[in-house]
């Protein structure tokens, strides 16, 4: 399945890192941000989630809600929540459905080599649940949330203008 831009995000729940059960719908009125990313405490992801980390002031500021989703369980997700003290729910999808819905599992060049597995990408949704932006492939972990925070601020610029 494609998501596109300009139409509704698919609801979805999936629990969180504690296996309490977490629904887009919940963030209804806030800017969401739904990242998928491969592992818990891999090079990159981990740069990528400790990013995300970084700028959670300024993104909550701006009303904003960051959610990470990793096929990895609620043990992976606390242990690596509590090792680079993430602010944000880590939801853990083993079953690959809503990574599947998403985009976000599926085949994917891994050095030089066609595999199947989680596609690095970003689901901006706005306040309504449509999707602002889809970042289908997230090429540079490290460099993504900072552009994910200066494309909302662009954007929210843009409205009050």
């Amino acid at each position: 399945m494609d998501i596109a831009e300009g139409l509704a995000a698919p609801d979805f729940t999936l629990p969180d890192q504690n296996g309490e059960a977490v629904s887009l719908s919940d963030f209804e009125g806030k800017q969401v941000f739904v990242y998928f990313y491969p592992r818990d405490n891999t090079p990159g992801c981990t740069k990528q989630a400790v990013g995300f980390t970084e700028l959670f002031d300024e993104f909550e500021k701006l009303n904003t809600q960051i959610l990470g989703i990793s096929p990895d369980g609620a043990k992976s997700h606390q242990k690596f929540i509590n090792l680079y003290n993430i602010p944000y729910p880590l939801l853990s999808d083993p079953d690959k459905t809503v990574m599947s819905q998403y985009g976000a599992w599926g085949k994917k060049m891994m050095y030089g080599k066609e595999v199947t597995g989680t596609i690095r990408s970003t689901i901006w949704v706005d306040e309504q649940g449509i999707v602002v932006k889809h970042w289908k492939k997230v090429p540079k972990a490290a460099d993504h949330p900072m552009k994910v925070l200066e494309q909302l601020k662009g954007s929210l610029k843009g409205r009050s203008a």
